[in-house]
């Protein structure tokens, strides 16, 4: 099974209309950008991570609400 479910033929077709819009010329620049973009969100991600475990601090359990007794006003006998 492939990425997204394409078959050969949807793939054929999708790097046909890549190298037209593209060109030759261009897929390695493209490629190279890519692959640097790539990388960059990774690191990020992982900064990200290690500053987030770092100052996070954990949150005060959540207090449960409770119910309160419905008065004469709320329903309707005022």
């Amino acid at each position: 099974m492939l990425a997204f479910d394409l078959g050969p033929t949807e793939l054929i077709i999708l790097i046909v209309l890549v190298l037209v819009l593209f060109g030759g010329a261009q897929l390695p620049k493209l490629a190279k950008n890519l692959g640097k973009a790539q990388k960059e969100f990774r690191d990020s991600l992982e900064e990200g991570k290690g500053k987030s475990t770092d100052t996070t601090a954990t949150p005060a359990p959540a207090q449960p609400v409770q119910p309160t007794q419905p008065t004469s006003t709320d329903l309707g006998n005022g």
